[in-house]
């Protein structure tokens, strides 16, 4: 097999700063979405088990910030050993989707490596910010519960609403604050939650993608935004497929 790229990313909940981190390390989940129960954090390597069979020039692995802090360190360097092995070059970088034209502050670490001996990646971003009050025009969301309102109103722009950290209210003049899945957003100036549309809007997502039961914040919390992933695409092309 003749393969270019092989992109991927593992889910990565076990190292979330979000989540319960290493309480969770080796313990079996199951998504909402139907899959067969698993531990999550040895999926990593099954990913790169089937880089080994399919021999990619390139290999694009993208997971959550979380895995640079506290002890997910030693797992990073497992997995930069395993690219050795393989007979890859790997390089970590870690992206804020903010800048690569984006509407959302999303930071991820993206291993980026290669078989073919080409020179070291380059991956700097510099596009003008795309602020929350250019993406939330003429938009009608859930309205808040008596309680939640309450809540609202007592939240200024970019604190939470109520008691979970996640649930925040967005900032009007700034970019957006990261999606999360397992949480609701707040609009800054109305008294509601941002719809389906608003949130595709911030995940750079078609205004026409159709999500499923789970659910337009969960998915798109739970992924890398479609742009991000492009502008990445575009540099490898660039600077190693193109010459």
């Amino acid at each position: 097999m003749n393969l270019d790229i092989l992109d991927g990313s593992p889910p990565c909940s076990s190292f979330s700063m979000s989540g319960s981190r290493e309480k969770k390390w080796g313990v079996k989940k199951k998504f909402r979405e139907g899959q067969a129960e698993q531990i999550l954090d040895d999926l990593f390597f099954d990913f790169l088990d089937l880089a080994e069979r399919l021999q990619p020039k390139v290999i694009v692995a993208e997971n959550v910030k979380g895995m640079l802090a506290g002890n997910a360190k030693s797992y990073v360097k497992k997995i930069q050993r395993r690219f050795k092995e393989l007979g890859y070059e790997v390089q970590l970088f870690l992206l804020n989707a903010a800048t690569m034209g984006v509407p959302q502050k999303r930071e991820r670490v993206f291993f980026i490596a290669n078989r073919m001996g080409f020179p070291k990646l380059k991956m700097k971003f510099e596009e003008s910010q795309i602020l929350f009050r250019e993406v939330s025009v003429n938009f009608k969301g859930k309205p808040l519960t008596p309680q939640y309102l309450k809540y609202w109103r007592e939240a200024k722009e970019g604190e939470p609403v109520g008691k979970f950290q996640t649930r925040k209210k967005q900032e009007w003049d700034r970019v957006a604050q990261t999606v999360v899945a397992s949480s609701a957003n707040f609009h800054p100036k109305q008294e509601r939650e941002l719809c389906d549309d608003e949130l595709k809007q911030i995940g750079s997502y078609p205004m026409d993608y159709q999500f499923p039961k789970a659910g337009a914040c969960y998915l798109i919390g739970m992924s890398v935004p479609p742009v991000m992933t492009a502008q990445i695409a575009h540099q490898i092309y660039l600077q190693w497929f193109k010459k």
